[in-house]
This record gives structure tokens, sequence and C-alpha cells, in this order.
């Protein structure tokens, strides 16, 4: 016999899910990238922000460690402390970053333009509203309790403390979507500006939405943003789609202007049968 086992559909985007920073607060992702820097110089490793902006989105023990990796690093390591990194090193770093990225948070903790508007539209369309962070509680209670007083208030908000193991792995995504309880997959978009948000949302299997102009692929102020020349604001934000994309992002919008928009979008192909 014969049995149909075709696409079906599965109703309408239910649950959103927003990243902080470089996302809904602190245009082009300033404060940890300052945290990270300072942290480095302090063991006597100069770094560029480019390169402490590369594992951004993950746990913040766990970006450090990743940069330490880095050969760079390691051949720094060397020639200042003339030894191998241990991990003891890694747990004094990630002491020392957490005050630093608290006392820098207090003034890189405002909305992103669009932020305010996006989420109010979604509202209107019976969306629910969470949040996933790498930081840990005490920078997640900062940066949650600053963006209420400007109008974002996630229903649900889950940090990288929270869970197991942060980004990339899924559970901060699951554990949004399991105090919502709202499933399957395929009715949540998470929203993120980094490689390891589009990673997350992949393993989770949820729609993944990357933000290209104001996270920290992009890593500039919303004021060096403004006076970009069009060409290269153009060539900018094509090679951080491609990233995004390559990533596993199925849009990647420029701002969250777009997002509403791109939601009605996800509607139509989840009533025509299709799933992440």
């Amino acid at each position: 016999m014969k049995i149909y086992n075709g696409a079906t559909s599965r109703g309408r985007v239910k649950l959103a899910i927003f990243d902080w920073a470089g996302t809904t607060v602190d245009f082009g992702c300033q404060a940890p990238v300052e945290a990270f820097v300072a942290g480095f110089k302090a063991k006597g490793i100069e770094m560029d922000a480019l390169t402490a902006r590369g594992p951004m989105g993950m746990e913040k023990r766990d970006h450090i460690k990743t940069l330490t990796e880095l050969p760079v690093v390691v051949n720094r390591w060397r020639e200042v402390h003339g030894r191998d990194i241990h991990e003891e090193d890694i747990d004094s770093m990630y002491d020392e970053f957490v005050p630093h990225l608290l006392a820098v948070l207090k003034t890189n903790n405002w909305l992103i333009p669009g932020v305010r508007e996006a989420s109010t539209a979604l509202k209107k369309m019976g969306i629910k509203i969470g949040s996933t962070t790498g930081y840990f509680k005490e920078a997640a209670d900062l940066v949650s309790a600053a963006a209420a007083e400007q109008g974002f208030r996630p229903e649900v908000s889950v940090c990288s403390t929270d869970v197991a193991h942060g980004r990339p792995y899924p559970w901060m995504i699951y554990r949004v979507m399991e105090a919502f309880n709202i499933c399957p997959p395929a009715q949540v978009v998470n929203i993120g500006d980094t490689e390891v948000d589009m990673k997350a949302a992949q393993n989770a299997g949820v729609w993944a939405i990357g933000v290209a102009a104001t996270g920290n692929e992009m890593g500039l102020t919303e004021a060096e943003w403004r006076i970009l020349d069009s060409t290269t604001r153009n060539l900018k934000l094509a090679a951080i789609q491609g990233k995004l994309y390559e990533a596993g992002a199925h849009w990647v919008i420029d701002t969250l202007d777009e997002l509403p928009s791109t939601i009605e979008e996800i509607d139509n192909l989840l009533a025509n049968g299709h799933t992440p």
C-alpha cells in the first residue's frame, strides 16, 4: 500500500529568539571586544580587535580559550611567559575579564535602532519574544535591565551559564522553546549577528536569520557605519552575508527593520510545507 509522506504545513512562526550584543544592543558589538583586548594585554599579549572578534557569540571562557589556541597567541605567550598556556591561565583571564566586561557594559548597552519597532511588530503578529547570549548571568542581567528601560523586554532570557554548553550547542535555544512550550523547531526563528549564532540555530533545527550591518562582523559603531560611502558599505555587507550564509543562515538582513517581512516569508514557506 502506498502511503503519502510528503511535506505538510508547520503552521507559522510562533517564537523569535534574539541575541544581545550586536543584534539588539551595543551597535557593532564593542563592549566584549574591549574587554578581551584589555585582558590579553594585561598578560603581555597585544591583540587587535579583529582577532578578538573571531569567536564572538561563544560562552566567554570558551571564547578566551579559543583565542589562546591561535598560533600567534601560542607563540607570543611562550615568548612572554617562557611556557605554554595552561588551563589555570585561562581561568585567571576569565576571572579578570568578568569585572572588566561589567564595567564597559555600563556604557555600551544602548538599543540598536529598529529593535524596539521590530519587536513590537512581531508581538502584533502573535510571536513570542525570547533571548539568548554568550554573556554570563551578571552581564546578561545588566544588559537585560538596560534594554527593558529602553523598551525591549524579551519574555524569556537565557544566558550561557544557564546551560551545560553555550553556542554552537543548541541548548539555550531549546531552553527558551521549553519555557514557552513551543515546538516544532520549524515555528522558531533565531536572530543573531555571528557565525556561531547561525551554527547554533542550525544545530537546533530552527530558522537562522543573520544581521549584517549592526553586528560583530561589521564591527563598526553606529557613527562609523553612517558615514560609510555606499560602495564600501555594500562591499562590507556582501562579505558578511557570505560568511553568515556559509555558517548556516537561511536569511541575512541588513538591519532588524527587515525582520517582520522576513518572518512573513517564512510563514509562507511553512504554509507550503517547507521546514528549516
